[in-house]
């Protein structure tokens, strides 16, 4: 069984309700790493780890012992979204704890010009979505596809992929993806 560290550290702070810079501030650890841990991005090392978590206080025993509940809450309001994005592409997601859940949903929003970058993602699970405004540009394997609204998208996330928005306007999507990877 494997464990997330990343939404668990996401999880402590937000109950704590530590912001990634304080929490920063607190350990001497630059926020882009607790940002990169969080998502998953980076592995840290347990000695990163323990600084990390000792600026939450919680030792490393009680922070693989812990087992958050699972969320009960259905509805969210726009405002209630979580936004996990940056810069010219806005990730808002629903819900602020991914624990217990099989899914993650998102509300995407992607700036004129902006893309995930040259290097293509690749992660464990399946992932699709809906365009709802704009144009998107779809990079799958070396399949290449220019989407607008009403289009829709669907792979196996292991299958290196990229996105792109084209066109003058933003585009926005509602995408999902299992299990929850972002």
């Amino acid at each position: 069984m494997s464990i997330n560290i990343g939404s668990r550290l996401r999880h402590l702070r937000l109950a704590h309700k530590l912001s990634q810079r304080e929490l920063a501030k607190r350990t001497g650890v630059p926020n882009s790493t607790i940002s990169l841990i969080e998502s998953n991005a980076s592995n840290p090392s347990v000695g990163a780890l323990k600084r990390i978590l000792d600026g939450i206080p919680i030792g490393l025993a009680e922070f693989f012992a812990f087992e958050p509940e699972r969320p009960k809450k259905a509805f969210y309001a726009a405002e209630e979204l979580v936004e996990i994005g940056k810069g010219a592409i806005s990730y808002k997601q629903v819900g602020e704890t991914l624990f217990g859940r099989s899914l993650q949903m998102l509300k995407e929003c992607y700036q004129p010009g902006a893309d995930t970058g040259k290097i293509p993602l690749v992660h464990e699970g399946e992932e699709g979505g809906i365009v709802l405004s704009g144009r998107l540009e779809v990079t799958v394997g070396d399949e290449r596809r220019v989407l607008g609204p009403g289009d829709a998208y669907y792979f196996d996330s292991r299958r290196p992929h990229r996105f792109r928005c084209v066109g003058p306007v933003p585009c926005e999507v509602i995408s999902a993806c299992t299990p929850p990877t972002f």
